[in-house]
């Protein structure tokens, strides 16, 4: 029985983990009551007139105009005045590339900056036919912008407003960690939608839309929500371009209309999304368990608070979840010595009844009751804490706060170890020697064998195998991921470890 649990508990963990680090992101519309077509547009997407592609990365020629502030920096290029990068001055290699955010994608428009300040600025493209004003500036928050357009009629005749506007390009051919990450989450009155960001769709009666990657976000909100739609069209197999579409508005000679949107860019932390709009932060999910991943990071943030270290804050908050889910382990732990106690006679009953498999299993289970053993008791509270776990597991993926944190040799929590570095890459290893993840397969293994000394004999061989399988599989799976992860499982297994010696000095 021990090791069916100990295998159902390393398949169990070596797929969640397997799924997540490996399978591309699945894309998913959640719902809350209300039928899937509701939100969608009968009519279909309209086509987008962009001259280059949107995709395309503006030329060596196309001047590039920074402006923000001392928390982020926004990289406009010219002649579009749309937002090719987003700096975050904050984080260590914080980016979040768009592209071309907020690309007007109508041919012949050329923008140029006309007023630029600490607070704000202005690109005006102005022709025969109109005027269009694009005022960028800072609302009371680092992270909060907001975006004014303003189009001028300057014709004698009626001008009809009608072109898509681009809020970023997703592109998933690059950095497949990074690039699983990328999705957006459309808001209506009734749900918040998550749609699948490779197939096209149009959306309608949205209240703000934004786009993040594994660490930072763009979230909008248009003033006049009822006269946008916002639209899904995938450029190629490995990008999709994210906007809205005006509702076509008619500008007589001479007039003008305004459009005003409300604009967080910053990180995907609860904090400082509340901050800005407490209605926005709904985009922040961690999946299945995201309810338990919200309460894990608020412990992770509070006790970082105390120590001013993540690294020590991830050693405590290990430690507590170690002590939290104590009694569990304790009561895995006096099911599997039972079930050790009783495998003597059940190997007697299976040589008796080799013969007789329903008679055989007739008797076990009459032994188990005899003895008062659930065969069950060792794996139920296991079960409980895989959720833990793998909340955990996903919090500190995509916690922001871990990025450029320093711990002890370690660089960057968000990132492997990365002890030092190969001039040539090995095999498996690759150019980098993470320590992080061997000390944790070597206290893995350790562990393993103080557990394999007070088992029966009776599979010796397949505990062998195991011995040495699940570390190094284990080792391999966490080798290349975010230390911060990694150092969580190393003090797990530490604390596993003093606790199955002591075990055995007791015996």
């Amino acid at each position: 029985m021990e090791k069916r649990l100990v295998l159902a508990i390393a398949v169990s963990l070596l797929i969640l983990l397997t799924w997540s680090s490996f399978v591309s992101k699945s894309y998913h519309i959640e719902n809350k009551g209300v039928t899937q077509d509701a939100p969608l547009l009968k009519a279909p997407v309209k086509q987008i007139p962009i001259e280059p592609s949107v995709s395309e990365a503006p030329s060596v020629s196309d001047s590039i105009t920074y402006w923000g502030n001392e928390k982020i920096e926004l990289a406009f290029s010219g002649p579009d005045a749309s937002i090719k990068e987003v700096n975050f001055q904050d984080y260590s290699s914080g980016f979040l590339t768009l592209r071309r955010g907020f690309y007007l994608a109508t041919p012949g428009l050329s923008f140029k900056s006309k007023h630029s300040s600490a607070q704000e600025i202005i690109f005006e493209h102005e022709d025969g036919d109109k005027k269009i004003i694009k005022s960028f500036y800072f609302n009371g928050s680092p992270y909060y912008l907001d975006l004014e357009l303003t189009i001028l009629n300057l014709a004698s005749h009626s001008l009809t407003v009608d072109f898509p506007v681009v809020l970023g390009v997703l592109d998933f051919k690059g950095d497949q960690n990074n690039a699983r990450f990328q999705d957006i989450s459309i808001s209506t009155d009734e749900k918040l939608l998550r749609p699948n960001v490779h197939k096209e769709a149009q959306f309608n009666f949205s209240n703000f839309i934004a786009l993040r990657n594994r660490y930072f976000c763009l979230i909008v909100e248009p003033q006049e929500k009822d006269r946008i739609t916002y639209f899904v069209k995938p450029d190629t197999a490995k990008e999709s371009i994210i906007g809205f579409n005006f509702y076509d508005t008619v500008i007589p000679a001479g007039g003008q209309k305004d459009y005003k949107f409300h604009i967080y860019l910053g990180p995907q932390e609860l904090s400082k999304i509340n901050q800005v709009n407490p209605a926005w932060s709904v985009i922040i999910n961690y999946g299945v368990f995201d309810f338990i991943s919200q309460l894990l990071l608020k412990l992770l943030n509070a006790i970082n608070n105390i120590v001013h270290n993540l690294g020590w804050s991830i050693i405590i908050l290990s430690l507590i979840i170690y002590l939290m889910l104590f009694p569990l382990t304790l009561k895995q732990m006096s099911s599997m010595k039972k079930m050790q106690n009783l495998q003597p006679k059940i190997e007697e009953l299976r040589k008796a009844y080799k013969d007789n498999p329903q008679k055989l299993n007739k008797e076990i289970m009459e032994l188990y009751r005899h003895h008062k053993v659930n065969p069950l008791g060792g794996c139920l509270p296991m079960i409980l804490q895989i959720p833990i776990f793998f909340a955990l597991y996903q919090a500190l993926l995509r916690s922001v706060s871990l990025k450029g944190a320093p711990f002890l040799w370690i660089k960057d929590l968000s990132e492997p170890d990365r002890l030092f570095t190969f001039s040539n890459s090995l095999p498996l290893l690759g150019n980098e020697f993470n320590l992080l993840p061997i000390l944790m397969s070597i206290g893995m293994f350790i562990q393993q064998k103080f557990s394999m000394q007070a088992t029966s004999s009776g599979s010796a061989e397949q505990q062998k195998m195991m011995l040495v399988l699940f570390p190094v599989m284990f080792g391999f799976i966490f080798y290349r991921m975010p230390s911060g992860l990694v150092l969580y499982w190393f003090v797990n297994s530490i604390l596993m470890l003093i606790y199955q010696v002591r075990i055995s000095r007791a015996k």
